[in-house]
């Protein structure tokens, strides 16, 4: 069948609209028409060239909701008129790492910037043949997609589907990375360096687990602004900036747990948000940044490390198997206490997608959302 998707043919480079052939579902795959995909900034980082991609041309998107149309062959637990969202790590629920609970951590990560399907081959081709690949096996920037069954979950019927998508990576990622990276405690004095779509969600999971100071950081006025909608209590331009508020708030000994959600995450940005952390604390790394940068990491050194006994955590899906976050995030929205609806800055159309990341880098967004039907 023919599907209108984004299509990023060269890096650094634009998303360009394009229409494209697509398989019918395989073995274990359906056929998911796309409600809504949100715009995150994983995928401006490969159309920057910050992230290397195994195969261009490729169509970008990961953070997505549809719903099921058609059903491959050994299609288990999933029917046509399902609702579904889409998890950017395919859980195998066999390897050692879904067996521990830790879906986010499969094996089959590591096709995730391959392209490639699981099965080494493609489902989209363009007008000459060539083939598509497809971010993180999804590809959620078209209109109809092919997935993988391991790669879709599914939710019930009743949260429309272009807020629900949000919930498919940078609600998770960010919720989990204070939640469950950040094991933040009642009482805690928590930092959040990036308050985006990712960051917000930080936020929004340390003031849920009753932090009593959650200190946002972020060069962008409204988004500072923002912040304090979603259970900041306070917010700052840059770390430096919220030292002194931090000092005040913990009699000098710094934040019990910092959490990294920029878009960019430099070394330099580590190093302060390291120092910011009291002895025993813990620095939550989140966001990503060139995967080319080396270079050390101010502040930081073998000594200080063990004699402050501080932790640095990598953080990758907020540390929480997809199939058990996305459902209790939804149960949190259908109960008032979690804010999706204000995540959605603004929705945009396919062909709008290039203005759409432009709001992103220029921070006019939390989140913006890409609905099929615009």
């Amino acid at each position: 069948m023919r599907t209108k998707a984004a299509v990023l043919r060269e890096a650094p480079g634009e998303w360009a609209v394009e229409e494209l052939e697509l398989d019918g579902p395989g073995v274990g795959e359906v056929l998911v028409e796309m409600v809504a995909s949100g715009l995150c900034h994983s995928d401006d980082h490969i159309s920057a060239g910050d992230t290397q991609v195994g195969h261009l041309p490729l169509v970008g998107g990961h953070e997505g909701a549809g719903i099921v149309r058609e059903l491959g062959p050994g299609v288990h637990g999933l029917e046509v008129g399902d609702h579904i969202l889409t998890s950017f790590v395919p859980g195998c629920g066999e390897c050692r790492w879904c067996a521990m609970g830790m879906q986010g951590l499969c094996n089959n990560g590591a096709m995730l910037l391959q392209g490639k399907q699981l099965d080494g081959t493609f489902r989209m081709r363009d007008d000459s043949g060539t083939d598509v690949g497809t971010m993180c096996l999804l590809g959620t920037f078209s209109q109809w997609q092919v997935f993988d069954q391991k790669s879709c979950v599914k939710i019930a019927k009743d949260v429309p589907l272009e807020v629900a998508c949000l919930v498919s990576c940078g609600v998770q990622t960010g919720f989990g990375s204070a939640t469950t990276a950040g094991d933040v405690q009642a009482g805690d004095v928590v930092l959040v360096a990036g308050v985006g779509g990712v960051g917000m969600n930080a936020v929004q999971g340390a003031s849920l687990r009753g932090a009593a100071h959650v200190l946002a950081v972020d060069p962008v006025e409204d988004k500072r602004k923002w912040a304090l909608q979603f259970g900041a209590t306070e917010s700052f331009e840059s770390i430096a900036a919220a030292s002194d508020r931090l000092s005040e708030v913990t009699g000098g000994q710094g934040a019990d747990v910092a959490i990294l959600t920029a878009g960019i995450v430099r070394n330099e940005l580590i190093g302060a948000a390291y120092q910011a952390v009291r002895k025993a604390g813990t620095l939550v790394v989140t966001g990503l940044g060139p995967d080319s940068e080396d270079a050390p990491i101010p502040g930081l050194n073998a000594f200080g490390l063990a004699m402050w006994q501080k932790r640095i955590q990598g953080a990758l899906y907020g540390m929480k198997s997809p199939r058990e976050a996305m459902p209790m995030l939804l149960d949190l929205y259908r109960s008032g206490r979690l804010k999706l609806d204000e995540l959605v800055t603004r929705v945009y159309s396919l062909d709008e997608i290039n203005i759409a990341y432009d709001d992103m880098r220029n921070g006019r967004n939390i989140r913006g959302v890409i609905h099929f039907s615009k």
